[in-house]
């Protein structure tokens, strides 16, 4: 790539911190390329990311053969589908198109693939002679994939606030969800207030899981009012960065390789597991390690008013 190339490139991105190696140099420079050509047929980051839903759901469909090669083709599905989904947030940031919407369909995006993914392992393992006792492990697996990429997503908008402000971030917090909410009737704006409903729970669910976090927010939006000194923004820098590889190590890339592991040895009902127990723990830890980073910068907070 030119300069030029180079720095687009660097703009269709989130943050250093928070992409994934495998991101960076696989999906980002595909999603790229991609979000280049929808700029100039004039495709919207939305109509992307319907399609990628198409694709991944297409994915999930064609693990439930046994057939390896069936399978193969489901994996490239599924990682054009990824790709897909790269490309849209891409596209939305070169363009300048970015939507709350938008964020929210396609966060929407990879519970479709996945959920098609756990239905058609499920019928894979029964065809395979397990009983209908495997839609237990599967179903617990799609729900705890929920709380893992609710909490990943979320610690990472968090780290985007920190560092590039509220512009940079997609953070969204649920009481301002709510006043938008009264705002809009039932009767005119259906749609639109039944989607929001759903994120604002959606919110909720980020927020009552991170409390520390919570008060941590709410102490830097009353003292600096979303424009925090440079010195402060440095210090939760150093102390959350490490914490990023946890929430890449819970969303896409890890499962999925694993994913292909167990297709290729045709022993599926070990990714079902995998989520559970060994995901989960990351998840826990993850989650555990922002709350304990959130106690010492309130810490830090109260030293700073207690000296000035």
């Amino acid at each position: 790539m030119s300069n030029s190339e180079d720095n687009l490139f660097e703009q269709s991105l989130k943050s250093n911190d928070t992409e994934e190696r495998i991101d960076i140099w696989f999906y980002r420079p595909i999603g790229y390329r991609i979000a280049q050509l929808c700029a100039l047929w004039g495709i919207t980051p939305n109509a992307v990311t319907i399609t990628s839903i198409f694709f991944g759901v297409g994915a999930g469909i064609l693990f439930y053969y046994g057939d390896l090669w069936i399978n193969i083709i489901g994996m490239l599905l599924l990682v054009f589908a990824n790709s897909l989904d790269s490309a849209d947030g891409q596209l939305a940031r070169l363009t300048d198109n970015k939507s709350r919407f938008g964020r929210i369909l396609d966060g929407f995006a990879g519970d479709f693939w996945f959920a098609s993914i756990h239905i058609a392992l499920c019928f894979r393992c029964m065809d395979q002679g397990w009983s209908a006792w495997i839609w237990v492990p599967g179903v617990l697996a799609g729900v705890s994939h929920v709380f893992q990429s609710a909490m990943a997503d979320y610690y990472r908008n968090v780290h985007l606030y920190f560092i590039k402000g509220k512009a940079g971030s997609e953070l969204d917090n649920s009481n301002d969800l709510q006043q938008e909410l009264d705002k809009m009737s039932w009767k005119h704006d259906f749609f639109q207030k039944f989607v929001l409903n759903g994120y604002k729970n959606y919110t909720r669910l980020q927020e009552n899981i991170s409390p520390k976090l919570q008060d941590l927010l709410l102490i830097v939006k009353q003292k600096y009012a979303d424009t925090m000194p440079a010195e402060f923004v440095s210090r939760f820098r150093i102390l959350n960065r490490p914490l990023m590889k946890y929430t890449n190590i819970v969303q896409f890339n890890t499962r999925v390789l694993f994913l292909f592991l167990w297709l290729f040895i045709d022993q599926v009902w070990l990714y079902f597991f995998f989520d559970m127990f060994v995901l989960n723990p990351i998840l826990i830890y993850m989650c555990r390690r922002q709350e304990q980073v959130s106690a010492i910068c309130i810490q830090k907070l109260g030293q700073s008013v207690d000296e000035a």
